[in-house]
């Protein structure tokens, strides 16, 4: 008798410690929902010393990503070309760019505040649409091009994009009100924005208004501000939809979002 209970005891405690350790994976897989990659790094090393391991990690570790940068954001040509690599070499030896990637890598030596930002906004977002599916998010470096990229269920992130309003680059060929939208507070909103634009595309409808599309891209400012539970968007499509939300209270986020019966709203 005191065998079996000496043995319960023991797989009550084996079962305490193993009810423990699960606790403990899943706050720290909460904590670190999202993190963001640091390809942009090793893009980095490449385009500024030309350090061969760094371009054979970009394509063995980060092939999409690599791929996406070369053909889609910076159409230099196909990954699969002879001379492709040093067509991405030779793109980046401008001056310009050079410094870029140097403000870059020093502005976004830490990103633990955009880690913890876009994990808080996925976690609400995927309270309020449970089916949403996590990307696999990524920094990168352009050539002031995309600020994200989405596809292949993942999200891409270019620096170059969010250097600040003040940035030398941006005060000579962007207006006052596009630069208030390149820093770095702008990553999150911006994140989640194009993200459910993905998910929740424009209807592919050749007769779609203009103050439809507008209103399309005010549902989806809405959402954005209230998962972040800041007015980033504040325009009068944001106004009409918040409005309509109030008014029609047992709507939740996924419907306002899949419905496109846009006169509804106004």
């Amino acid at each position: 008798m005191r065998k079996v209970y000496f043995l319960l005891v023991v797989i009550m405690l084996i079962c305490l410690g193993c009810e423990w350790r699960l606790k403990s994976n899943e706050e720290v897989s909460s904590e670190q929902l999202v993190s963001i990659e640091r390809y942009d790094r090793i893009e980095s090393l490449y385009l500024t010393t030309g350090d061969y391991s760094a371009l054979l990690q970009m394509n063995k570790s980060y092939p999409m990503q690599t791929r996406t940068l070369i053909e889609d954001v910076l159409q230099l040509g196909q990954v699969n070309e002879p001379d492709i690599n040093l067509k991405f070499l030779h793109f980046f030896r401008d001056s310009t760019l050079q410094r870029l990637i140097s403000d870059v890598q020093e502005q976004y030596a830490d990103i633990d505040d955009l880690n913890k930002e876009l994990t808080d906004a996925f976690v609400q977002l995927r309270k309020a649409i449970p089916s949403v599916e996590l990307p696999q998010v990524y920094a990168q470096i352009g050539s002031f091009d995309q600020s994200i990229i989405v596809g292949h269920r993942m999200l891409g992130i270019s620096l170059d994009k969010y250097l600040g309003a003040d940035y030398p680059f941006y005060v000579e060929h962007y207006t006052e009100g596009q630069r208030r939208m390149m820093t770095r507070s702008m990553i999150t909103p911006d994140c989640l924005g194009f993200y459910l634009l993905s998910l929740y595309p424009m209807p592919a409808k050749e007769d779609l208004t203009q103050e439809e599309r507008d209103m399309h891209m005010g549902k989806i400012q809405w959402v954005v501000n209230q998962v972040t539970e800041r007015q980033i968007f504040d325009n009068s499509k944001v106004s009409m939809v918040d409005s309509f939300m109030k008014r029609n209270k047992g709507m939740n986020m996924e419907q306002l979002l899949s419905d496109n019966n846009y006169s509804a709203i106004y």
